[in-house]
């Protein structure tokens, strides 16, 4: 579960290139980004940018959330058994 706010598209996606190909397959069973109502002119594409990541989906909050809350709401959206949440800027 990734978390994002205004977050430059070029990072969240490294970020989401770097979960799948680092991990194994069968450990992962879906990345779930989370806007927390992003309003940058940049991201107006982000969604099918997502759809190119493999075991991705994009879940966007309406409303600011915060931090917290927005992790809460990837956390109910989820399907896996363990989650693992990971800041929107991370890649290796």
């Amino acid at each position: 579960i990734i978390i994002f706010h205004n977050e430059a598209v070029s990072t969240l996606l490294r970020t989401g290139w770097t979960a799948i190909l680092r991990s194994p397959e069968h450990l992962v069973k879906e990345i779930i980004f989370v806007d927390d109502a992003s309003n940058a002119a940049w991201l107006h594409n982000i969604e099918k940018e997502i759809k190119t990541i493999p075991k991705a989906r994009y879940l966007r909050l309406n409303e600011r959330q915060g931090l917290i809350r927005a992790k809460i709401a990837g956390a109910e959206a989820a399907l896996g058994q363990v989650l693992t949440f990971l800041d929107s800027h991370c890649e290796c």
